[in-house]
Formats: structure tokens, sequence, C-alpha cells
């Protein structure tokens, strides 16, 4: 049982992990060849894509609560109700998509002006914004999706669809923003179309996926009569677990804030660049941990609490050995790898050093990510919310402005504040998997 285990947690992750990478390439690839346009125009899309990760928040209660049903629906073998959570979830994804990507069209500059953006950082994340958040419910739609394929346990099929998503993005970007093929050179406005259309397209082959191999559009008739019970229990699992995310993003947001109103020029197109290296450090967490979800969920539905126990654990252990030593080789070669970026010397000193710092961040970002998607996966998700308000504002934000204004550390106190911050939850999320109060919070009844 132990083999058989081990064999599904990787034949699950490393799709997963394949999948995010890829996934997190589309951002990196619009930085990477604005930076080769303009250093601004580069961080002003970091910029705009926090307030991207804050108002789509909503995806996150939709989706989360989607992946716990479902998963302990096909635990415990009521493979008809996992369907209706299926068609439930796409139908609230798509409408709160529209109504978001709206509210980015009209506020988009409003919203960009409250964390502190202005002059030309202002109008390249605008521009941006006013793009790609008109077409934010295909990512909506995309979110949806995916969660159904992947807790049906089949995520070699959502890999693919990510897959030629990244490829056609790549190409449109090299030739929009660099203007090569006889196109002009649009630079934000060319990577705002190229992110858009290769969503079209993902969600477009990833709908043709789900319901060809995994659902059927009859799936949509189980919505009759409307299963406001269903909708309860999304909210119910979904409103704390999203809240978690949204505390986290929030936080990032106002440091942004920090570091624009602050902090010099050169600390944001620091930091920019370094979240876009480190981001890579814990993709192998991200994804050992959304695998670990699924199982727990299918163990925790199947009422199989022991192995999902153990399950958690190992995948814990495995998760941080490979992103500590990841992000230990990020540290050694870190001069190269920001050499990809920029020849700005003064970036590049800067980067070197937060880079050593960020060794510390990633033992306990690697614990949360992991551990507190075990815990959602067996229903537990209050806990880590209550975490995350006391951490993340206590923690990380009054740490960043303490260490980063107050003491006059700069971006080297902004990252001891986010490393600590990390630690500390990291720490919690141990002690709550151990104490076995989850074993408790099955959502699924008989």
């Amino acid at each position: 049982m132990g083999e058989e285990k081990r064999l599904r947690l990787w034949s699950l992750a490393w799709p997963i992990f394949v999948e995010t990478t890829l996934f997190m390439l589309l951002g990196f690839v619009d930085v990477f060849i604005l930076s080769k346009y303009d250093d601004l125009a580069a961080s002003a899309v970091g910029t705009a894509n926090q307030a991207v990760s804050i108002v789509a928040i909503v995806f996150s209660v939709l989706s989360s609560a989607s992946a716990v049903l479902i998963s302990q629906y096909l635990g415990a073998k009521k493979r008809e109700s996992a369907s209706r959570i299926a068609a439930l979830s796409i139908t609230m994804q798509l409408t709160a998509g529209i109504i978001i990507s709206a509210v980015l069209i009209l506020f988009h500059q409003s919203i960009l002006r409250f964390i502190g953006a202005d002059g030309r950082l202002l109008d390249f994340a605008g521009e941006y914004l006013s793009i790609v958040g008109g077409f934010l419910f295909l990512q909506a739609l995309h979110t949806a999706m995916s969660v159904i394929v992947r807790n049906h346990g089949m995520t070699k099929l959502s890999m693919f669809v990510t897959v030629g998503m990244n490829l056609f993005n790549t190409a449109l970007d090299t030739v929009l923003v660099l203007g090569l093929l006889g196109f002009p050179q649009l630079g934000v406005r060319g990577v705002a179309i190229a992110t858009s259309l290769s969503r079209v397209l993902g969600v477009t082959v990833l709908g043709v996926v789900l319901f060809t191999k995994v659902e059927k559009l009859s799936i949509f008739r189980l919505l009759k009569p409307f299963p406001w019970t269903d909708v309860r229990d999304i909210f119910k699992i979904g409103i704390p677990a999203a809240m978690e995310t949204f505390l986290y993003n929030l936080s990032q947001l106002v440091i942004t804030s920090i570091v624009l109103n602050c902090l010099t020029e050169t600390e944001l197109i620091t930091k920019t660049y370094v979240q876009n290296i480190t981001m890579f450090f814990y993709v192998f967490a991200i994804s050992i941990g959304q695998a670990s979800q699924i199982i727990v969920g299918h163990l925790v539905g199947a009422q199989k609490h022991d192995e999902a126990y153990r399950q958690a654990i190992t995948a814990h252990r495995r998760a941080l050995l490979i992103a500590l030593a990841v992000s230990g080789l990020g540290a050694i070669f870190r001069t190269q790898l920001l050499g990809v970026y920029t020849d700005d010397a003064a970036v590049i000193a800067m980067g070197t050093n937060v880079l050593l710092i960020n060794l510390l961040l990633e033992f306990g970002r690697t614990t949360n990510l992991v551990l507190i998607a075990s815990l959602r996966g067996a229903g537990d998700v209050y806990f880590p919310t209550a975490c995350a308000i006391t951490s993340n504002w206590a923690v990380s934000v009054a740490g960043s402005y303490l260490f980063a204004v107050v003491l006059g550390w700069g971006i080297y106190g902004l990252w001891v504040a986010l490393a600590a911050d990390e630690i500390f939850r990291g720490i919690l999320m141990i002690l709550r998997w151990r104490s076995g109060k989850w074993r408790e919070k099955r959502v699924v009844k008989d």
C-alpha cells in the first residue's frame, strides 16, 4: 500500500508540476520579454498582476470548495454528486468572472492608484490591466475546469493544455512586444493581447477535454432544481479557504504599496525580478501540495483517516527536501539568474543578497503550501484562515514596515519579515496536522 500510495502521489504531482511551472511561465515570459523593452514596463505588469490576484480572489472561493467537495464525493463513491458540484462550479465561476471583468475594465485606474502607482508606471499598468482584466472571465472558466479534471486524477490532460497555452503565449509575446514579422512594437499592450488570446485557446481546448474525457454536457441538468444546499456548502468551505489566500495576497499588495511609496525604484525592480525567480523555487511544493490535497480528499471521503495522515506527512517531507535543494541551487547561481533579467549592477547586487535571505523563507512557504492544501482536502479550512489573519498582518505587513522603513533595512527588511511570517505559520500548520483535529472536518455525510 505504501508503494502504491507513493506512485499515486508522484503520478498526480509531476503533471501538476509541469502544468504549474508552465502556467507560471506565462507571467515569467511577460516580464522577461518586457525587460528587454523597458524595465519599468516589466515592473508595471508585476504590479498590475497583484491587483488581478486581489479582485480575482472569488475564483479561489469557488475552486477550493469545489476541489474539496468533488474529491470527497468521489472518495465516498458518490459520482453523481461530484458531477453536480462540477456543473455548479462552472456556472458560478463564469458568472463571477464576467462581473469581475467588468469591474476591472471600469475601475482599473482607480485600483492601480490605490496601491500607489503613478506616472509612467500607472500608464503601463493601466494599459495592461484594462485588456487582461476584460478577459479575466476566461481565467475563471479555466480554473473551474482544471479543478474538475485534476480531482478525477487526470492531471496529464490539464498539463497538455497548459503546454499549448504557454507555447502560443510565448510566440505572440515575442512577435507583438518586440515588433517582429512586420507587426508594430506594441510593448505592454502586446503582452496583454498575447496573454488574453492564450487564455482563449486554453479554455477552448480544456472545455473539449473536460466534456469528452471526464464529464458530459448533460451534467448541467443536475442543476434542476437548483442545488442551493450545494451553494451553501461551497461558500461554507470556500470563503474561509479563500480568506487565507485573500489575506495573503492583500498583505502582499500592501507591501507592494510600501515599496512604491517608501523605497526606491531600484528596490521595486529588484523585488519584481526576485519574485519572478523565486516562484520557480516553490513550484515543487505547489504541485506536491495539490496532489496531496486530491489524495487526502479522496481518503477522507472514504473515511481512511490514518492513510490520509501518513500521506500528508510524506508529501511534506518530500516537498521540503526538493524545494530547499532547488532554492539552494538558486542561491549559488543567483548572479547568473538575475543577469537573465537585467544588466543593472545595482539591481543585481541587491537581488543576490535577497536571494540568500530567501533560503529561510522557503522552509516556511513549502510547509504552508503542502500542509494547508492537505488540511483543505480534509475539510479543515478555518484554522489556516485564523493563522493568516494573525500572521499576515502582525508579522508580514507590520514587520515589513518596521524593518524596511523604520529601521531602514529597505528590501532586505522586507524579506526578513516575509520569511518570519512563513516560518511562523508553517510551524502552526505542522502542529495542526499532527494534532489530528482535521479528522472531524469531513464534509461529505453518509
